[in-house]
């Protein structure tokens, strides 16, 4: 990737937010990297390095700045298909890929040997994968003995370490620092059931939509929303358990409170809780590219920093958007929190509104269709429904967001009950899709004042490559729709 040394340097002169995670300055007189928003005196020009990644910094050995902490930076996102293999490559890697697998088997899911997709990891990043894997081992390990008052064998356990050991020697040799004297600098989180961490991002958040979405729309049992806080129950493999999250009054972070018992998947949540709060888009650029377009403008600027809501696992996400076809949110909710608790599991968490682990497409297909049709749904329904619980719980079908869009897509809609409509909601919200559009959604049809979908798709067209915020804020508009 390329860097303008200059625009970067003006940048970070201003502090300019816009550009937190987009790139990293390191300081050749202290061998120290920041971010561009670091709150350190800003050193000359020509002192400075400019790196788009953590990994590449290190690598010419710069360690991680105590004060802005590198490992805070929101991810920066992109959309550029010539570099997707690259960036989805990354995605994995920063959701622990090689923590306990080998870069062969990561290669063969891209279809590519591993030394290809070393070559094109390389080509964009400047690092290898390996590299990436070490860099996000190491800031997590770091912000762990920072924020927690874990022991250090589940630092180095959580943080994707096979030992000890080899987790002091790597953080002795990259950062010069003891782990247990970094640990005696931090302020430990002392709470006995949780882990508490910080996720950054972008701003501004309209963290109150982003709430109001979620919990309205989560089954009743599974998420909810306490005031300012969102909570959701967790399964993650055998691991169960739950989180919850709030913005930060004084920093562009959200507090996440983690239970002990997911300490083990650490890794691969917190990167799909980025994607459930969309933690990685970035809302000035999308906002002006939308705000160029007179029926979207008054709402991207009485709503700045809308996100697109993720989701944390892709078939309770597509359960859901399918019990919400022609029907109310209410409804669908409804329906959906039966679900919930035929069938999820039972969970004691702190919230005494949460109760139940999200439904399983294992449990869904192995059940008889009256069972499905008792719960509210119609035959038709109920079978696409038992359809789609069999081809995930086989693993025919993924919902996660590195699928390969197009392929999921025709997937999905070869299912009988499942239409464009569904497919491109799905798209939005679990495949992370940054341009999918449900154009014969009823309410954005209402809020664009068309009542064909080939209409509203027409008048879509220059909102590419961000369709799927638009669609947010024309939902937004309305308080309703989704």
């Amino acid at each position: 990737m390329e860097l303008n040394a200059h625009r970067c340097y003006q940048a970070i002169k201003a502090r300019d937010a816009r550009f937190d995670g987009q790139f990293f300055i390191a300081v050749k007189t202290t061998g120290i990297y920041c971010r561009p928003v670091c709150t350190a005196i800003t050193p000359k020009e020509k002192n400075c390095r400019f790196f788009p990644v953590a990994a590449a910094a290190e690598r010419e050995g710069f360690r991680p700045c105590l004060r802005c902490r590198p490992e805070l930076a929101p991810g920066y996102a992109t959309i550029d298909i010539t570099r997707r293999v690259a960036h989805q490559t990354a995605a994995r890697i920063e959701a622990g890929a090689l923590d306990h697998g080998s870069l062969e088997n990561l290669a063969l899911e891209f279809g590519y040997s591993s030394r290809q997709l070393r070559r094109v990891v390389e080509r964009e990043y400047g690092v290898t994968p390996v590299e990436l894997a070490q860099t996000r081992r190491l800031l997590l390990a770091k912000q762990l003995l920072t924020d927690s008052s874990l022991p250090m064998l589940k630092v180095a356990q959580a943080s994707g370490f096979a030992s000890v050991r080899r987790f002091n020697h790597l953080f002795r040799s990259r950062y010069g620092l003891n782990p247990t004297g970094l640990r005696r600098k931090g302020k430990p989180d002392t709470s006995s059931e949780c882990l508490t961490l910080k996720l950054g991002y972008r701003p501004p958040l309209a963290w109150t939509e982003l709430l109001q979405f979620l919990a309205g729309r989560g089954a009743a049992g599974v998420e909810c929303a306490d005031g300012n806080r969102y909570w959701r129950t967790v399964r993650m493999g055998e691991h169960k358990g739950w989180i919850s999250a709030t913005p930060s009054k004084k920093q562009n972070v959200l507090h996440i409170e983690v239970a002990h018992s997911l300490l083990p998947v650490l890794t691969p949540l917190l990167a799909r809780l980025r994607g459930v709060f969309d933690l990685d888009a970035n809302p000035a650029v999308i906002g002006a590219h939308l705000a160029q377009d007179s029926r979207l403008k008054p709402w991207v600027r009485r709503t700045p920093g809308l996100r697109v809501p993720g989701a944390l696992d892709g078939f309770e996400l597509a359960l859901r958007a399918i019990l919400g076809q022609q029907i109310t949110v209410k409804a669908a909710t409804t329906i959906f929190t039966r679900f919930a608790a035929k069938f999820g599991e039972v969970i004691v968490t702190p919230n005494p509104e949460l109760r139940f682990l999200s439904p399983q497409a294992s449990r869904i297909a192995d059940a008889r269709l009256q069972t499905l049709i008792d719960l509210g749904l119609t035959q038709k329904r109920a079978q696409t429904v038992h359809l789609l619980a069999k081809q995930v719980a086989s693993y025919q079908l993924s919902l996660e967001p590195s699928v390969d869009l197009e392929k999921t897509l025709t997937a999905l809609k070869e299912i009988p009950g499942i239409g464009d409509w569904t497919a491109q909601y799905i798209a939005m919200r679990a495949l992370r899709a940054t341009d999918a559009f449900p154009a014969s959604d009823l309410a954005l049809l209402k809020a664009l004042k068309v009542s064909k979908p080939r209409e509203a798709e027409v008048l879509a067209e220059p909102w590419r490559p961000w369709r799927s915020y638009a669609a947010l804020y024309l939902w937004n508009s309305l308080k309703t729709g989704g």
